[in-house]
C-alpha cells in the first residue's frame, strides 16, 4: 500500500513522534520474533539416519522421497550397508546437511531425554534392519519396508528388538487384511467367500486375515488350506475353488514364487474366478486387483512414524507395528472383461477402501 503524502504542516508533532516511536518498536520486535522462529525451526528439525541394505528399486524410491521430505536445516545421513550388513561400501556425497557415510563410521548415541527434535534412525529392508537391531544406541529406531512375515523372523531371531531402553517402530509394507477385504467387498459386493491357499509359515498373516473376515459385516466365510510345498499347491487349490467365490494370494512364500502364483491365477481362470492379492505384480500377471502402497507413500508414513516413536515415553510394550496406509488399488482390466465385471475406477475403489478408516 502507497505512502499518504506529507501534509505541510503537523499539528500534533509531539503524538507523531510517539507514534513513530512505537511503530518502529513493533517492527523490531517483529523482525526478532521471525528470526527467533526461524532459529527455532532449524534447531527443531530433525536429525535422519537412514540404513539401505539393498538397492532394489523399491527401497531406492523410499529413500529419494525421505531425502525430499527433509525438513530445511534437518540433517539426512545415508548409511549403505553391503549383503548381510557387514563389509560396508564406501560411499560419500556433498551438499550441505544431506550427506551420506559409510556403516563402519557407526549410528552415533544420544541421549535417552525425550526431545520433540530426538534424532531418529531408520532401517530399509530386512537385511538392514537386522543390523540396525543389533547396533549399540538409544535413539528412536523405525524398520521399515517389511513383510509381515520378515518382521515375525526378525522377531524370533532378535532379543535385542524387545529392549526397553529404545523406542522402535515397524512399519509393514503391506496393506492391513482389513484393507484387502474391503477392496474385494468393493469389487463383489454380494460375494463373501473367499479361497486362500498358505504354507506353515504364513500362519501371522492367517490369523490376520481371519479376525478381519469375523470382524468385517457380514463377516467373511473364510476357506483356507495349508500346502507345505509345491507338490501339495495344485490338491490345496483343488479344495478350496469349489468353496469360493474368489481367491486371494497372500505375501507369503506362495505370493514371493512366481511359479506358485501363477499355479493359484490358472486355478482361478480355470473357474471363472477373480484373484486378488497384495502386489501390482500379481495384478499384472493376471489378478484382478490388488490394495497396494508405493514406496513413496510408504516412506511418508514412515516420517511420521518416526514422530510418533520419538515421542513415546518407552518401549515396554514392544514395538508399535503399523500396516502400509494409505492403500492404492491396482485393477487388471483386461482381467476384468474376460470375467465380464464392471469395474469401478482405481481412484473411486482406492476412495473406497480407505473410508472404513
Amino acid at each position: 500500500m502507497p505512502f499518504a503524502s506529507k501534509p505541510a504542516c503537523q499539528p500534533f508533532p509531539g503524538r507523531l513522534r510517539h507514534a513513530a516511536s512505537a511503530l518502529s518498536a513493533r517492527v523490531a520486535l517483529v523482525a526478532l520474533a521471525a528470526a527467533a522462529a526461524c532459529t527455532a525451526g532449524s534447531a527443531s528439525a530433525a536429525s535422519l539416519t537412514v540404513l539401505m541394505g539393498d538397492d532394489a528399486a523399491a527401497s531406492s524410491e523410499f529413500v529419494q522421497q525421505l531425502r525430499a521430505d527433509q525438513e530445511p536445516g534437518g540433517k539426512f545421513e545415508l548409511v549403505r550397508l553391503a549383503p548381510g550388513g557387514a563389509d560396508p561400501q564406501q560411499a560419500a556425497e556433498a551438499g550441505g546437511n544431506d550427506t551420506e557415510r559409510a556403516a563402519n563410521a557407526g549410528v552415533r548415541t544420544r541421549s535417552l531425554r525425550p526431545a520433540p527434535d530426538a534424532p531418529i534412525t531408520m532401517a530399509v529392508g530386512p537385511a538392514a534392519a537386522r543390523a540396525a537391531v543389533e547396533r549399540p544406541g538409544q535413539e528412536p529406531l523405525v524398520l521399515a519396508m517389511l513383510s509381515r512375515l520378515e518382521y515375525e523372523s526378525l522377531k524370533a531371531a532378535s532379543p535385542a528388538l524387545r529392549r526397553g531402553d529404545r523406542r522402535v517402530g515397524v512399519l509393514l509394507r503391506d496393506p492391513a487384511m482389513a484393507d484387502q477385504l474391503a477392496l474385494i467387498n468393493a469389487v463383489l459386493p454380494q460375494k463373501h467367500r473367499i479361497g486362500v491357499v498358505a504354507t506353515p509359515e504364513s500362519e501371522p498373516l492367517v490369523r490376520e486375515l481371519q479376525r478381519a473376515a469375523q470382524g468385517a459385516s457380514p463377516a467373511w466365510d473364510l476357506r483356507v488350506e495349508y500346502a507345505p510345498d509345491a507338490r501339495s499347491l495344485a490338491n490345496a487349490l483343488r479344495q478350496v475353488v469349489p468353496q469360493s467365490d474368489a481367491l486371494m494370494v497372500l505375501p507369503d512364500l506362495i505370493g514371493d514364487n512366481q511359479a506358485a502364483t501363477l499355479s493359484v491365477l490358472r486355478a482361478g481362470a480355470g473357474a471363472g474366478m477373480p484373484v486378488f492379492g497384495a502386489s501390482e505384480g500379481l495384478v499384472r500377471s493376471g489378478g484382478l486387483a490388488a490394495a497396494v502402497s508405493t514406496p513413496s507413500q510408504l516412506a511418508q508414513q514412515a516420517r511420521l512414524l518416526g514422530q510418533k516413536v520419538a515421542s513415546a515415553a518407552g518401549n515396554n510394550n514392544g514395538p508399535l507395528v503399523e500396516a502400509a496406509t494409505p492403500a492404492t488399488v491396482r485393477v487388471n482390466a483386461t482381467v476384468a472383461r474376460g470375467l465380464g465385471l464392471r469395474m469401478p475406477e482405481e481412484r473411486e475403489l482406492t476412495d473406497r477402501i480407505a473410508g472404513p478408516r
